[in-house]
């Protein structure tokens, strides 16, 4: 707690002990906490900056009043005096206790965590040389098929690629010309019938002259 004990908060303290005025201001505390009674300061001071130091509620400055009410006058002035004496008073106030406590389990769990964060650092340093691994072995993996994909789309744009389609068609176009040719000899040395060379020759021809028009269309678009 960052409050100080309200030696000297009001009237009510001067009248149980009326010989504390004779107290000696003259201490290990601030002239200000000894003199605050007497000149009690505001915001708007001299030097023109306000305190934030947290202010005790009414309940709770009422308790530590009762507590110095208790007290004669050689036990306030030895608080005054004494700083081990002023510590052993301040900490025996039950709000000071129960900050204190609240502080000591605060460390205590604090510190339990670090130790359980500390326990568990070798389970997660292996856990991110796994990660690690596997993180690596599937890129690596994942490369090598990239790789294989990457050639595999090379070849299959080599093969359907319009010069090579267009090659492969005129390719074809001359073998059933050459074919049409020999149909045409052996009809000329009477080894086939007319009829036959007809029949024959219509087949030849009709996928001949399709394919000689999508490659002329295929020459004309540009490709």
């Amino acid at each position: 707690m960052s409050w100080m004990l309200p030696f000297f908060g009001g009237n009510q303290q001067q009248q149980a002990h009326p010989n504390l005025q004779e107290i000696p201001t003259q201490s290990w505390y601030p002239s200000s906490v000894v003199s605050s009674s007497s000149r009690p300061t505001t915001p708007a001071s001299s030097s023109g900056v306000s305190t934030h130091h947290a202010q005790p509620s009414p309940a709770e400055a009422a308790g530590v009043i009762a507590c110095l009410k208790e007290k004669s006058v050689d036990e306030l002035r030895k608080l005054l005096n004494d700083k081990e004496a002023y510590n052993a008073f301040f900490n025996s106030l039950e709000q000071v206790k129960i900050q204190n406590n609240l502080r000591d389990e605060l460390r205590k769990e604090t510190v339990q965590l670090a130790k359980e964060n500390l326990e568990k650092e070798p389970q997660i340093l292996e856990l991110r040389n796994q990660c690690t691994i596997i993180r690596t072995t599937e890129l690596a993996a994942a490369q090598e098929k990239l790789a294989e994909l990457e050639t595999q789309k090379e070849e299959t744009l080599k093969t359907y690629s319009p010069s090579v389609l267009l090659q492969k068609l005129h390719a074809a176009m001359i073998k059933v010309e050459e074919e049409s040719e020999a149909l045409h000899g052996q009809l000329l040395v009477k080894e086939i019938d007319l009829a036959t060379f007809v029949q024959k020759y219509k087949k030849l021809r009709n996928p001949y002259h399709r394919r000689a028009l999508i490659h002329l269309a295929a020459k004309t678009s540009g490709f």
